[in-house]
């Protein structure tokens, strides 16, 4: 009888004998351990060094890479080398991490990255997904020593039993599919990135830089130079929300706090309420194109921005944020300005108090200056970036989406 605690609740079809229990050290030998070596780092070097922070999905993240060794040190210093389809695996701080490595022949491994190599029977690509699931994670951490600095031994690592099918051919349709999994994931991810600097480098464009009044880059038709302002030329008024205090266990009216403020956009994935017998006033709640800003933090956040682009009429807002109403600012494009550099450089030099509790009082912001476009042009560029944001957006989400089904299939595809 087929003990079904061995057998996984999703396979391919074909496949119904049950999986075993083997040690890491029956499926896989340890092919390259720096541990106690470190090599020397050349400014110049061409060998990148793959750290932790260099694993986790797929293949290594060689935009993580901060150090590179020279030819010399990497033929002298260090006795072996990895190898594509070595699985690398981290056994100091973030314990458990593990990648596949690529063919990338000119790289190392730091001292807390141990290499293993399938052996002649086991898939490379199905070790590194097997080793991925939160339960095998989980499996290393139980032999996690050390408060400090947590680590393991990989003696002991090698003597962890993990739950294998020997079927070569369902080694191989896991591994592929798992490895294409992630694939994918990093195609979104690199995706979500290169919009963010996309978005970055066209913020520097399409808003004149210090000292000038054109932006480098515009839209067809526009050619006046930009009006220079005050920030209290533009203020109608200034408003602080409710008093009314919320948490996460009530559930009336969700309430905007200053952690739901980043530069630029607003965070709602956590978010407070009220109570519901809580009642609202009018000028308390938010409203498409509300442009909001946080008046207590610490000395590195207070001071965010963001305009509401959500829901009119469903948010409260709290009294750490003030909302601001202009005279003639289009706030989908104030939105942008306000989160430019230099816009952050005069917001932060108003900040009174500590690092850990500063405040940022409004009237302090009235000689603010800044160049602003006629309300055609400043439509037109807040337009732009909102289109960019919802792209970024869209990567982000995928990207979630795809890391959650991958780790509810790998739950469901191994044992």
């Amino acid at each position: 009888m087929i003990n079904n605690k061995n057998v996984p609740r999703i396979r391919f079809p074909g496949f119904t004998d049950a999986w075993g229990q083997r040690k890491l050290s029956e499926i896989a030998d340890k092919a390259v351990d720096n541990r106690g070596k470190t090599p020397t780092i050349s400014e110049d070097g061409s060998h990148p060094l793959l750290e932790v922070a260099s694993l986790g999905n797929g293949t290594p993240d060689y935009s993580k890479v901060t150090k590179y060794l020279s030819d010399e040190t990497f033929e002298t210093e260090l006795r072996a080398y990895i190898k594509k389809g070595d699985i690398l695996f981290s056994t100091v701080g973030s314990i458990g991490l593990v990648s596949l490595m690529d063919a990338n022949e000119d790289a190392a491994i730091a001292q807390n990255i141990v290499a293993f190599r399938a052996n002649e029977k086991f898939d490379s690509k199905f070790l590194y997904a097997m080793l991925s699931t939160e339960d095998n994670q989980y499996k290393a951490q139980r032999i996690v020593m050390g408060a400090v600095q947590p680590s393991i031994k990989v003696s002991q690592l090698v003597d962890v039993e993990y739950c294998v099918t020997e079927n070569i051919d369902e080694q191989r349709k896991l591994g592929v599919y798992f490895l294409n999994l992630d694939n994918l994931i990093t195609l979104h991810q690199r995706k979500y990135e290169a919009i963010k600097d996309y978005k970055q480098g066209m913020l520097q464009k399409m808003f004149p830089k210090e000292g000038k009044n054109v932006p480098e880059i515009r839209f067809p038709g526009f050619t006046d130079a930009w009006e220079q302002r005050k920030f209290g030329d533009d203020i109608e008024s200034i408003q602080t929300g409710t008093n009314l205090l919320g948490s996460e266990s009530k559930n009336g009216t969700p309430l905007l706090k200053m952690g739901n403020i980043q530069r630029g956009y607003f965070d709602i994935s956590k978010i407070e309420r009220l109570d519901e017998s809580d009642t609202v006033e009018p000028e308390n709640v938010a409203y498409y194109g509300d442009f909001f800003f946080n008046t207590r933090n610490t000395m590195e956040l207070v001071g965010k921005g963001a305009t509401w682009l959500g829901d009119s009429g469903k948010y409260a807002f709290n009294s750490n944020i003030a909302r601001f109403k202009f005279k003639d600012l289009d706030t989908v494009f104030f939105n942008y300005l306000y989160n430019t550099e230099d816009m952050t450089r005069q917001i932060h030099a108003r900040a009174t108090g500590t690092t850990s509790v500063a405040a940022i009082y409004p009237r302090a912001l009235e000689t603010i200056e800044y160049y602003v476009p006629s309300r055609e042009e400043q439509s037109m560029i807040g337009e732009l970036f909102v289109k960019i944001d919802n792209l970024i957006t869209l990567h982000q989400r995928k990207c979630e989406e795809l890391k959650e089904y991958k780790n509810g299939l790998l739950q469901k595809m191994f044992v």
